[in-house]
């Protein structure tokens, strides 16, 4: 800080959203997906503990299209990093869930099952039933857009 004042939790905090963010954003490039690229970040003490991006499950074709529409067995960035918090037995307990894109009701579901406690997306879905379930569950949800 140039002013000399020490930054606030709340500056601090929101100075990492940013850049974890700006990293989740990062990490959608490596989707294969052409209609949408979403990537997602699970982060506890402010260690990344997982991953995603969205994509076909391990050992299926890259192609997330078909005709012009997405495979209905295409996982969502949300669903992969937490299944590989399952997978390698890792806790996502009471961790910020960081994604380009609000979840969807499904991943939601997930998000809370998961018992992360915190949400930061950039961009809204197109439905916003995720978010709305997300709230009544208690979870933080923090909308960056800049």
């Amino acid at each position: 800080m140039s002013s000399g004042r020490k930054e606030s939790e709340f500056e601090k905090q929101r100075r990492f959203d940013k850049s974890y963010l700006k990293m989740a954003h990062i990490w959608a490039q490596n989707s294969h997906c052409s209609k949408r690229k979403v990537g997602a970040l699970i982060v506890k003490e402010r260690m990344i503990i997982s991953d995603g991006y969205n994509g076909t499950p391990s050992g299926f074709e890259n192609e997330c299209e078909e005709g012009g529409k997405t495979k209905p067995y295409v996982l969502h960035a949300e669903a992969n990093a937490i299944t590989k918090i399952a997978k390698w037995g890792n806790s996502s307990d009471g961790a910020t869930l960081y994604v380009t894109t609000a979840p969807c009701l499904e991943c939601a579901k997930l998000i809370i099952q998961a018992g992360i406690v915190r949400i930061v997306y950039r961009d809204p879905y197109s439905l916003p039933d995720g978010i709305n379930l997300l709230e009544r569950a208690g979870i933080e949800i923090v909308h960056l857009n800049d």
